[in-house]
């Protein structure tokens, strides 16, 4: 066990894991390259991989907020060859790009179904792609909706479905006592309300800018 809570993992040892790590794609490097000037959030690359480790063996997963469609992709390239991706946002230009990575990547147009809606919105209409069950959700979008996000899903999870949540840790932001703004007190109280749900077992992963992982009890 570690005993020394001190010692952090540092860039060292984030650019040592990153030289063991598979290549990057061209499709992921360039979502990258578009993304950073027009400042398109995107999940952090460390993330990303995460992500792809948890989608393998997941075959049905929805994710809120897409953007450039990075988090989904990553998702794409973890999940079985026959699994689907259910994915809202309701910014069509943006998902337009996505799709065109997408295809760069490999990832035919029937594994990926982008619902052009709010989440919320769609969620209450019972838009029919939502319906589930899904064995995985990833959320990562508007900070104040989270635990609505989350409330609409758990109808839709099968049992032992993972819920993941970017940003949980919003740069440092949740443990300051001092900052007060909406999304920080959103995420803060989004984080204790998971990890206090008996519906799950939850933890917080301190990789890219926080993400949260609950295992569903079904």
């Amino acid at each position: 066990m570690k005993g020394n809570r001190s010692w952090v993992p540092g860039a060292k040892e984030l650019d040592w894991i990153e030289d063991l790590a598979a290549p990057l794609s061209d499709a992921l490097a360039a979502i990258e390259s578009a993304a950073a000037p027009e400042r398109i959030p995107i999940v952090d690359r460390d993330s990303g991989r995460v992500l792809s480790a948890l989608a393998a063996g997941r075959r049905r997963i929805v994710e809120v907020g897409t953007a450039y469609g990075y988090s989904t992709l990553w998702l794409a390239l973890g999940q079985p060859a026959d699994g689907t991706i259910v994915t809202i946002d309701p910014d069509r230009s943006r998902t337009d790009l996505a799709r065109g990575w997408w295809r760069q990547a490999g990832i035919a147009d029937e594994r990926i179904r982008v619902v052009t809606a709010k989440a919320l919105e769609a969620f209450e209409r019972k838009e029919p792609a939502l319906e589930g069950p899904f064995d995985l959700a990833f959320i990562d979008a508007l900070k104040p909706e989270y635990p609505a996000y989350l409330e609409a899903l758990v109808p839709r999870l099968a049992p032992g479905a993972l819920v993941l949540a970017d940003n949980v840790l919003w740069s440092g932001r949740v443990v300051d006592p001092k900052v007060d703004d909406e999304n920080t007190t959103a995420l803060r109280a989004f984080d204790a309300a998971v990890l206090s749900d008996p519906r799950f077992h939850a933890t917080i992963l301190p990789v890219g800018d926080g993400l949260l992982l609950a295992g569903f009890r079904g």
